[in-house]
């Protein structure tokens, strides 16, 4: 079907080019030409909409199998179409843990028929508890999986992560690393600083991800390899990764949006829907991870999409679950970022990017309003779960229609 979507506003290459008419015919979107006679089976008035390349989500969490009341392959599917998303990378840390070739299979054959596509995370050790390895060679020539890491775990066996390195050259894939030292980190439920100390709450230090990205990038140094570090969130751990990409390292990095949104001061109100890990730092870390996603270090912009149930996070804060959902919230959240990113940046890292980083095509498209206004709550919510603080709120930002695999499909209420 032939459709012609008046006036929109087209971002590619980091640039925003001026309203025009497009058509739309399969995966393609091309300026019409003044004066054109073509006739066209539908119109779409698209006034006041962006249109980007499809977006990529390089790090959502699932519930299914195992925890389906948190989110199932179903729900997943239903709030990434309405969140804008084409592709995520699923983490493995389901139950059982996505570590074999069944795993692997049943994530990919339930989700085939969904509009949005998952890319699936195999867990590097099993069970993700940091020890024995997978059999990642067998993941990789029977699935065809090149992403691997443990996820939400991070990987504080020295030896396991040389090895683990050495195995994925074999076949060019890649790591994605979650790096902080759990004993460093241990028992903290906050960023430790002047908001932590005021709340009587043990905090966890920049330096449990400080010393873990520098011992992990010496690693890479001794044994090669292609690295991703997961969600950066301290200043020191961006100067780290600007400097590995200096000397030469095959690595990338990416940051969770609400990191870019929220400071531990939020947590004042013990907010256990703010409750996740890395913790909410002060502002001088937030302004380097702003700096880095100018200069290149950071890469890309993740949801870090991690659905919980009622009552793990219906408790005291220090009992409370880590994590939270970040999927419809995130426009809004880009929304916010924009004055002080730019569109053209913000696209660059949450599409461009992440496709250069797992090597995928980007034949999908984004059309969104950023001025359009919407209730958060029950009605609107397509996940299974709710734990984000901005649930029963109105926000700014809204999807529209999403375009891949031949169609365009409106996702708009």
């Amino acid at each position: 079907m032939a459709i012609l979507l008046q006036h929109l506003q087209l971002i590619q290459n980091g640039k925003i080019f001026a309203p025009e008419n497009y058509s739309f015919d399969k995966n393609q979107l091309s300026p019409i030409e003044k004066g054109s006679s073509t006739a066209y089976d539908l119109v779409i008035d698209c006034s006041g909409l962006f249109a980007s390349k499809g977006w990529i989500d390089l790090r959502c969490g699932l519930g299914e199998p195992g925890h389906e009341y948190r989110e199932s392959i179903n729900s997943l599917a239903e709030s990434l179409l309405a969140s804008g998303f084409s592709r995520a990378l699923i983490m493995p840390n389901t139950e059982p843990v996505i570590q074999s070739k069944n795993e692997v299979e049943f994530i990919k054959s339930k989700s085939r028929d969904y509009l949005p596509e998952f890319l699936v995370m195999g867990a590097v050790t099993k069970k993700t508890e940091g020890e024995d390895l997978t059999e990642m060679l067998d993941m990789y020539f029977q699935t065809g999986v090149r992403y691997f890491g443990d996820g939400i775990k991070p990987l504080a066996n020295s030896d396991r992560y040389m090895k683990i390195l050495q195995y994925l050259q074999k076949f060019d894939g890649i790591l994605f690393d979650h790096a902080y030292d759990p004993l460093l980190a241990i028992f903290g439920q906050m960023h430790e600083g002047e908001v932590s100390t005021k709340l009587g709450m043990k905090g966890i230090p920049n330096l449990a991800e400080d010393v873990a990205i520098q011992r992990n990038l010496e690693i890479i140094k001794y044994a090669g390899g292609r690295v991703h570090f997961q969600t950066l969130s301290t200043a020191k751990g961006v100067e780290l990764i600007r400097q590995a990409k200096k000397e030469g390292l095959d690595v990338s990095a990416d940051v969770s949006i609400y990191q870019l949104i929220f400071r531990d001061e939020d947590l004042a109100s013990f907010e256990s829907n703010l409750k996740v890990k890395p913790p909410f730092r002060g502002d001088s870390d937030r302004d380097a991870l702003i700096v880095g996603l100018k200069d290149g270090t950071i890469d890309a912009i993740v949801s870090n999409h991690q659905p919980q149930d009622f009552d793990s996070k219906f408790a005291e804060f220090d009992l409370a679950a880590f994590g939270m959902v970040g999927l419809q919230t995130f426009l809004p959240a880009l929304v916010q970022l924009s004055k002080e990113l730019g569109w053209g940046l913000l696209i660059e890292k949450i599409s461009t990017r992440p496709a250069e980083i797992l090597g995928i095509p980007l034949d999908s498209w984004t059309i969104f309003d950023p001025e359009a206004t919407w209730k958060y709550d029950v009605q609107t919510n397509k996940s299974l779960s709710s734990n984000h603080p901005w649930f029963g709120k109105e926000l700014k930002g809204k999807v529209k229609y999403v375009i891949q695999k031949g169609k365009l499909v409106s996702v708009d209420e």
